[in-house]
């Protein structure tokens, strides 16, 4: 079964937080860090992970995605603390080969 991901990327600053939903999260954190589309994480510089959800369903996630975005900045920073109280990039370390 194929695995789906929701995931939090933030700029350098910590101030911006981009949720997203993906069925290849190596490939998706890659194209945000090499800024490959020219869309809101291009804008605000987003290419740190900070946090992230693996699904067996694509439409938990997407669920779930609905549900965190709708929450307000405190919810989702109470929620990357929990799991990553430094905000380090979970995906320093990781090798973009495709």
């Amino acid at each position: 079964m194929k695995k789906s991901y929701l995931y939090f990327m933030t700029n350098k600053n910590n101030t911006v937080i981009y949720i997203g939903v993906s069925g290849n999260l190596l490939k998706r954190v890659y194209q945000h860090k090499t800024k490959t589309y020219k869309g809101f994480t291009y804008k605000y510089n987003c290419d740190k992970l900070v946090y992230f959800e693996e699904f067996d369903d694509i439409n938990e996630a997407i669920d779930r995605e609905k549900q965190l975005k709708a929450s307000n900045r405190k919810r989702k920073v109470a929620l990357i603390e929990l799991e990553n109280p430094t905000w380090e990039d979970l995906s320093d370390g990781w090798i973009f080969q495709f």
